[in-house]
Parts: C-alpha cells; sequence; structure tokens
C-alpha cells in the first residue's frame, strides 16, 4: 500500500524510519505546511514527491495518509483525506470535539475506507505480553489499576512544545491516550470518570532548538488526576503531570492472586514483573522492541489486505476521546468560565495554594 506522510515535525521521524522499512508500504509523499521541512524529511529517507498538504492530498499514488499534524489539525486532515477516498491514520487524539470524532467516522464510513489511530503501542510486544500474562490467569481476576505518568514537561526538550500546552494536548489528551488505551484492553468500556487538575505556571520557556528562549502561553491543566470506572466492575486511578522533577512512567495491575508491574504503555517492549501477597517482586518477562510507531499503519494495511479489523480503530480512539473529554469537564477546562475554573478558585489562606475544582 502507498504510504503520504502529512506532518514532517519531530515524530515523523521515527514513523518514517519504521514505514520505510516494512516490506508491505511504500512511502510514496511527505507534506507539511512548512515545505521546507516536507523536503529536508524526504531527502532524510529517499521519498520522490514531497511539499505541501495539498501535494499528499491530491496525489493519485497515495491510498493510505498518515497524519501527524498537532492536534488541532488533525479532524481536518483526516477528513480531507476522507473525502480524497483515502485512508487514514491519525495520530492522537482522534481529534479535539466529539462531534468532529462522529463526522470523520460517518464520514469514513460513507467513503468506504477505514480510520486508524494512535497510540498504536498497545500492539507492540511489550503490552501483547502483558495481555497473554493476565488472560493465562497469572494474577487471578484483574480488578484494579495505577498509572503514573510524572515529568518536567516536554517544554524541557521539543523543539516547539507550546502545542502541546494548548487545547488538544497537556498531560491528559498528550500522554493518557496510551494509559487509557492500555487500560481498556484488560478492563473494557470505561463508563464512569472524575478528575482534578492544576497548572504549576500560566507561562512557560522553549529550552532547546532555534525558538530557545521563548516564552508561550500554558492554556491547559498540567497536572491532573482522574478515577476511572469500567463497565466490567474493574476501577482505575491516573496521575498525568508536565510539573514533576521526579521522571516516572508506571502500571500496576492488581488481581485476585497478585499484582503486576508492566512495561509503559508509551513504549513497545519492557519488563514484566508479579508481586504475590507477602512476597517480592519477579520479574516474569522481558518483551524487546520489534517495531515502534508506525505498527499500528502495518497493523492496519493487512487487516485490509485480509478483509478483517484493524486493531488500532477510529472507534477505539473515540471511546478514549470520550474519555478524556468527561474528564476536561470535571476540570471546568470546556465549560464558559473564563478565566479556567482551576486559576480562578480561592486560594487557601494559610498556604496560598489554589482549591481544586469542583
Amino acid at each position: 500500500m502507498r504510504i503520504g506522510v502529512i506532518g514532517a515535525g519531530v515524530i515523523s521521524k521515527t514513523y518514517l524510519e519504521n514505514l520505510t522499512s516494512f516490506p508491505d508500504v511504500t512511502v510514496t509523499a511527505i507534506g507539511d505546511l512548512r515545505p521546507e521541512s516536507a523536503k529536508a524529511r524526504a531527502e532524510e529517507f529517499g521519498i520522490a514527491t514531497h511539499g505541501s498538504v495539498e501535494v499528499v492530498l491530491a496525489n493519485d499514488e497515495v491510498d493510505l495518509v498518515v497524519n501527524l499534524t498537532i492536534p488541532a489539525a488533525h479532524a481536518d486532515v483526516a477528513r480531507a483525506a476522507v473525502a480524497a477516498g483515502k485512508h487514514v491514520w491519525n495520530e492522537k487524539p482522534l481529534t479535539m470535539e466529539l462531534d468532529q470524532a462522529r463526522a470523520l467516522l460517518d464520514e469514513a464510513t460513507a467513503a468506504g475506507v477505514r480510520v486508524g489511530c494512535a497510540p498504536d503501542t498497545v500492539l507492540g510486544s511489550g503490552w501483547q505480553e502483558v495481555r497473554r500474562i493476565i488472560e493465562r490467569g497469572d494474577i487471578g481476576q484483574p480488578l484494579t489499576a495505577l498509572t503514573l505518568f510524572q515529568s518536567p514537561g516536554p517544554d524541557l526538550w521539543h523543539p516547539n512544545p507550546d502545542f502541546l500546552f494548548a487545547a488538544g494536548g497537556g498531560p491528559l489528551l498528550d500522554i493518557a491516550p496510551y494509559y487509557f488505551t492500555a487500560l481498556v484492553q484488560l478492563f473494557g468500556p470505561i463508563t464512569t470518570v472524575s478528575g482534578v487538575g492544576s497548572t504549576a505556571r500560566e507561562r512557560r520557556q522553549i529550552i532547546k532548538g532555534p525558538r530557545a528562549g521563548e516564552m508561550f502561553d500554558v492554556t491547559v491543566p498540567t497536572h491532573v488526576g482522574a478515577l476511572l470506572g469500567f463497565r466490567d466492575g474493574g476501577v482505575a486511578q491516573s496521575v498525568f503531570s508536565f510539573d514533576s522533577a521526579v521522571k516516572r512512567n508506571q502500571v500496576e495491575i492488581s488481581g485476585s492472586e497478585g499484582t503486576m508491574l508492566t512495561s509503559d504503555p508509551n513504549t513497545f517492549g519492557g519488563e514484566i514483573k508479579i508481586i504475590r501477597p507477602g512476597g517480592e517482586y519477579e520479574t516474569v518477562a522481558t518483551a524487546v522492541e520489534k517495531s515502534t510507531r508506525g505498527t499500528g499503519v502495518l497493523d492496519m494495511v493487512r487487516s485490509i489486505a485480509a478483509g478483517e479489523d484493524h486493531r488500532a480503530s477510529g472507534a477505539l480512539a473515540y471511546h478514549v476521546l470520550e474519555t478524556m473529554l468527561a474528564i476536561e469537564k470535571n476540570l471546568g477546562v470546556r465549560g464558559p468560565e473564563s478565566p479556567p475554573p482551576w486559576r480562578s478558585r480561592p486560594c487557601c489562606p494559610r498556604t496560598g495554594i489554589r482549591w481544586p475544582p469542583r
């Protein structure tokens, strides 16, 4: 299948390293709002055609569009690809609004094309091994989960991090898709959510790259805590933060007969440990990465050829988006208040700490 990539930013390098190595696909074109960025990637990976976004959308030599644009552009680019009769793979989140996501999926169904969406990390050897071990019954019935993602934030390393601190970004919409998609694999659909959030700084500074020293506004919560309830009875609690000096990625799944410490669902491999009551963690598997980002595109291509459903589907991404937007609603991000309520709540007179949102 012939692939066209739209978006030549940081993440495109990893995608292209994989997509240009898979025997099932050929990358025929790459486009970007900055054609010079597309040209640089095309020269780096030997891609024949490069230029603007329209160069990819109007190209008859493209069957499937890999949409690596910023979240604010996901819906428009994906729907344009569908309108052009092309399958589309989106980076996460699927879109920024549920009505956009519904329109995209409905239009794809009407056009007879498919929509896939990141994360595809759940297709990697790490999380597949987690599923095998749990389905084998090694920790009994999965009951609860704890997920943690803490970091100082992507402004320390990303050359253009401002979109990650705007609508469609933040640790919730940028990071939670990895964890929520993984949890849905084990516990089934999410039915109830609640959340609290805060923001440490209203402005941040770019540290790396040609824009180093430039300040930008933070318009979303940068620390989010969430509680999830699942249809089949499981529960989970999650923390996603760009405000911690401590870097930590952790997923614990507790079952009726033990607790599993899994590989990071933001990676494609990793170490898996189990602890029994009164015991110590024992390493039960070490999964080696076979490929990374782009694995979901490959699965999609092979599923189309076989006439089967692909696994990192638009429907799954819709459910994860629905979950995240419900949590955002808890935080007050999408309400009519101005300024956002996590900033406007009164401070504790003793500590100066802002009260959390209702």
